[in-house]
């Protein structure tokens, strides 16, 4: 299991959508689809504000006490 913080995977896959929509032999491609590069980069900026906003800092001495 990955033990990397969830924004992290995100920025990670939001930099991989990028690389592939700026590809060559992506942007050689012709097909039609229902969901396009567009809206899977805007599902993961919605993810990544909504994994900031749940994030809950425990790193504090006495936060559970």
């Amino acid at each position: 299991m990955n033990t990397q913080p969830l924004p992290e995977l995100i920025a990670q896959a939001q930099q991989l959508v990028t690389q592939i929509r700026q590809h060559p032999q992506y942007q050689r491609l012709q097909f039609d689809c229902d969901v396009t590069l567009g809206d899977v980069s805007q599902f993961f900026n919605t993810l990544q504000w909504t994994a900031a906003d749940s994030t809950v800092d425990v790193s504090r001495e006495g936060f559970f006490q």
